[in-house]
């Protein structure tokens, strides 16, 4: 059993680290009061930092390693080589029972490898995804998968509307969400045999949600569904233009207001509202991409987030972990009947 209230942190891990972790955490400590943090990485230089971080004191354990893991370092040389590092320090600190669940800001795709390699995937599921949220006009949407699983088979996609589900279950609070299937159009003869084939199981029924359907990518952001299941091929391409677009329109909009005296004098009555839409869609507030499916709680921060975002990302590892998302996994595996071995294991090093 792991220790209850433990979130194992990855204190190297994104561009700002140690400094962005530790202030994060005690961001995230006013608002998780009865959390306590395994800090993995330096101890020379996490330690003096602990003495602006208040919150922390008594409630945080370092714990030295002497590497980390460089961004561009690849994953097969992570694995390889990585055992000493914060990251691979820190998976294993939830393995072990030791924590709940894993926060890292750093290289994505070796704290994959190395989460799966370590952690595993629990008896029904086949592959890990990721798994994040962002604004859309009728609140907030989950998507998944983006960018863990380039090909999917209907296995896969239908696993991945499970998992999405119930990730919006624990950490947007939706009690039985909308799971749309991301599709080139929503007539039922569009997509691949993959696609069509998930959306057969899925319109079958009984799972934990409402199966919506197809879903466009117009829809995506409009808010149809609650939950968006995709192979990580087209979810990333769907995420990185979505991201692409809020910067563009950004971008746009400062140009508009610079454009001639009455304009700015316009920008000058409306830096309220211009500021609630900037805290709107402010990609801090969305910061946490989970990797679900696997046995603990992996949650990917963005490198280059401040204090703020990584404070974001723990409270989406603390809400998994307070609601139980690992065991709901699990129950669903065995309600569903799925098959008890697990498939496509990460390889041995």
């Amino acid at each position: 059993m792991a220790s209850k209230g433990i979130i194992a942190l990855d204190a190297m891990g994104g561009d700002h680290a140690p400094a962005s972790v530790i202030n994060g955490a005690n961001t995230a400590a006013e608002r998780f009061p009865g959390l306590r943090w395994l800090l993995f990485g330096d101890e020379a230089k996490i330690a003096p930092l602990m003495k602006d971080a208040p919150l922390l004191a008594g409630k945080a354990d370092i714990r030295h390693t002497p590497n980390r893991i460089a961004d561009a370092e690849r994953p097969s040389v992570a694995l390889r080589t990585g055992r000493n590092s914060s990251m691979w320090q820190a998976i294993q600190a939830v393995r072990d029972g030791d924590a709940q669940a894993v926060v890292s800001g750093g290289n994505t795709g070796a704290l994959m490898a190395i989460s799966r390699h370590i952690l595993r995937s629990p008896p029904g599921i086949f592959r890990p995804a990721i798994i994040s949220f962002f604004p859309t006009a009728r609140g907030e949407t989950a998507m998944l998968d983006l960018g863990a699983n380039i090909d999917c088979q209907t296995e896969h996609l239908v696993q991945f509307a499970l998992m999405g589900a119930l990730f919006a279950r624990s950490v947007l609070g939706l009690p039985k969400p909308t799971v749309g299937l991301l599709n080139v159009g929503v007539e039922d003869v569009k997509g691949n045999d993959e696609i069509r084939a998930a959306a057969h199981r899925l319109r079958e029924g009984g799972f934990p949600f409402v199966f919506h359907g197809f879903v466009e990518g117009t829809e995506v952001t409009a808010g149809a569904v609650d939950v968006v299941v995709s192979d990580g091929f087209s979810g990333n391409i769907a995420l990185k233009m979505a991201e692409g677009t809020a910067v563009l329109y950004t971008h746009f909009l400062r140009e508009a207001f610079r454009a001639s005296w009455s304009a700015k004098i316009g920008y000058f009555f409306a830096r309220r509202t211009l500021a609630q839409l900037r805290n709107r869609v402010d990609p801090r507030r969305y910061n946490g991409a989970v990797f679900a499916g696997l046995n603990g709680v992996v949650v990917k921060s963005h490198g280059s987030t401040d204090a703020f975002g990584f404070a974001n990302a723990i409270g989406v590892a603390a809400d998994m972990v307070e609601q139980g998302f690992m065991d709901e996994i699990r129950k669903e595996c065995e309600r569903l009947n799925w098959k008890t071995e697990t498939a496509q294991q990460a390889p041995s090093v």
